[in-house]
């Protein structure tokens, strides 16, 4: 199994950081992003949207980050990572789409902005980010995990971009809900520790 790789990426390090957690094993293979491999054949022919990670699992060809979650738990990862029950993969969902829009149009782009030089709005990613770290805070001030009650794919989808935070100018210390988090995370066997 294959997983086409960049490894600066918070989205890359979210399949690294599950495999790594339960005991999966991949074949990391480094895409030269910067001379534009992702969008030519054959990795575009894997991916036409060209963006990384994508994950090659005999004939079967996942593409984007949340959806290798899923895949890799559901088929590798057992019901530790992903429950058989629909409210339990609801909550995880919750928290996969979290990943994706609050987390992405806040933390992920204050880091793209800051780190890699994309030209973005960093003062309204610095504002969103504001916004989704108190949403996050106040979640975990009651909750040790995201969702259903232990680690999940839910924790490795958003885990990533906040420890990546302060490459994007975010400061985390007034989040200490967050803070004992990443904490919990980063004790869990097989911890797997940002690029």
């Amino acid at each position: 199994m294959k997983l086409y790789d960049l490894d600066a990426s918070g989205n890359c390090y979210k399949v690294r950081l599950l495999a790594s957690l339960a005991n999966i094993e991949l074949e990391v293979v480094a895409v030269d992003f910067l001379n534009g491999a992702h969008k030519k054949a054959p990795l575009l022919d894997l991916n036409p949207l060209g963006e990384l990670p994508i994950l090659e699992d005999g004939t079967q060809i996942i593409r984007d980050s949340q959806a290798i979650l899923v895949y890799l738990a559901g088929v590798y990862g057992g019901l530790a990572w992903w429950p058989a029950h629909a409210q339990g993969q609801a909550e995880i969902v919750q928290w996969l789409s979290f990943a994706a829009n609050e987390v992405g149009h806040s933390l992920c782009a204050a880091r793209l902005v800051q780190k890699f030089g994309v030209e973005l709005d960093k003062s309204a990613a610095l504002e969103k980010s504001k916004v989704t770290l108190s949403l996050l805070d106040k979640h975990l001030e009651h909750n040790d995990w995201l969702a259903i009650g232990r680690p999940s794919i839910a924790d490795c989808a958003v885990y990533p971009y906040v420890v990546l935070a302060p490459e994007g100018g975010v400061d985390l210390t007034p989040y200490t809900h967050i803070a004992r988090w990443m904490s919990r995370v980063e004790a869990l066997p097989g911890y797997l520790a940002k690029p």
